[in-house]
């Protein structure tokens, strides 16, 4: 009779253990309403037979002028207080018979993967505000010129984002 009282009793205390412990995981908590990164921007090179074309030739100015998400084309980006590099995601086409890399050379040098003849590629990396010559190894031309500014713009306006 008194091994049962105890299995209740201990049973009992676990349970208001169990409820305290679950009680102190909820209640108010402040958190500042901290702005969203910003969407990486998108920058079109086409690597052609004459040269590399980059569109658009100046990113990170200011809000953009089309926004990538449509539900949002009439709402302000509101910036962002950041000295962050700017994502960027470079969209390529290959137009030439020969595989290449892109090359960007500036505060920040990155390579992209191999780029095949013929062929898209996508290829993402983070550059700090600064001028940039974007250039297709092995490809005939001058390379492209490319200026990152310090605006960055805030996604908290964006819905349907991871």
């Amino acid at each position: 009779m008194v091994l049962g009282r105890a299995r209740v009793a201990g049973g009992g205390a676990l349970a208001a253990l169990i409820l305290a412990l679950v009680g102190a995981g909820c209640g108010a908590e402040t958190h500042p309403n901290e702005p969203r990164p910003a969407m990486p921007t998108r920058v079109s090179v086409t690597i052609g037979h004459s040269g590399i074309v980059v569109i658009p030739h100046s990113i990170g100015m200011g809000p953009e002028r089309h926004q990538q998400l449509p539900q949002n084309q009439n709402h302000p980006q509101p910036p962002i207080r950041t000295q962050a590099p700017l994502n960027v995601v470079f969209v390529t086409a290959n137009q030439t018979n020969k595989k290449s890399k892109l090359v960007i050379r500036g505060p920040q040098r990155a390579t992209s993967p191999r780029i095949y003849a013929r062929s898209p590629a996508t290829f993402a990396t983070e550059l700090p505000t600064g001028s940039y010559t974007i250039a297709a190894a092995g490809a005939r031309g001058a390379p492209a010129t490319l200026k990152v500014g310090p605006y960055r713009a805030s996604s908290k306006n964006d819905l349907l984002l991871p």
